[in-house]
């Protein structure tokens, strides 16, 4: 059986290194919506003209454009083996189009996996992370702190800042954003029973033979 696969997990849940470990074990294609956006873009498809349109007015790109785009991408022959959407679906309207056109092409989703982590883990990770002011060296709280405290290991100076991104306040706004978009989509997919969460809290290698244990039973 094709294994059709989507990843989910707020940011800083791991999915990108995830995401790699997949496609090296199972050589099936990742099919990331900004990839596919800029490919489409680049080969000037129709409906990467269209999105082309909105993107550079500065503008969200309709989920009719985005679905489009999608469907393009899965009607490709290299993905009738298997694909893997990151990214994609973001909301119940795309996920029902990909119901429905996932079907029409023969290339349904047929499991799920959510990397699940607290979201006071990934408050954690993400608004660990501080940087040299004068050399650009990064640190992290806990994962990478200065030797010295307050001393910055490559240089030895002792002024320190946090990007905009990496701020309490910005990265609790991204966390709510995403747990709420993706609340729903977790039901819609549990309902249909091919959701598989795992526990994103363990060692990198843990958490991938975990997924690997479920990806096994469906390929």
């Amino acid at each position: 059986m094709a294994l059709n696969l989507m990843l989910m997990g707020l940011p800083g849940a791991g999915k990108g290194t995830q995401a790699e470990k997949i496609v090296d074990q199972y050589h099936i294609p990742h099919i990331s919506t900004g990839d596919i956006f800029r490919a489409a873009m680049k080969n000037n498809t129709p409906m990467g003209i269209e999105a082309k349109s909105y993107i550079d007015k500065g503008e969200l790109v309709p989920d009719e454009v985005t679905n489009g785009i999608v469907k393009e991408r899965l009607a490709k022959d290299d993905v009738n083996d298997g694909y893997m959407l990151d990214g994609f679906p973001r909301n119940m309207a795309q996920a029902e189009a990909l119901e429905t056109f996932g079907a029409e092409l023969g290339k349904p989703l047929n499991c799920v996996i959510n990397i699940h982590v607290d979201p006071e883990s990934l408050m954690e990770r993400l608004t660990g992370r501080y940087i040299c002011r004068n050399c650009g060296a990064t640190y992290h709280k806990i994962f990478n702190p200065t030797k010295v405290e307050g001393t910055c290991d490559r240089c030895g100076e002792h002024e320190f800042y946090q990007r905009e991104d990496d701020k309490p306040e910005t990265v609790k706004n991204r966390l709510d954003v995403n747990i709420k978009m993706n609340t729903p989509l977790l039901d819609f997919y549990k309902k249909q029973g091919i959701l598989h969460e795992v526990d994103g809290n363990q060692d990198i290698d843990k958490v991938f033979a975990d997924i690997k244990a479920v990806l096994d039973q469906i390929n």
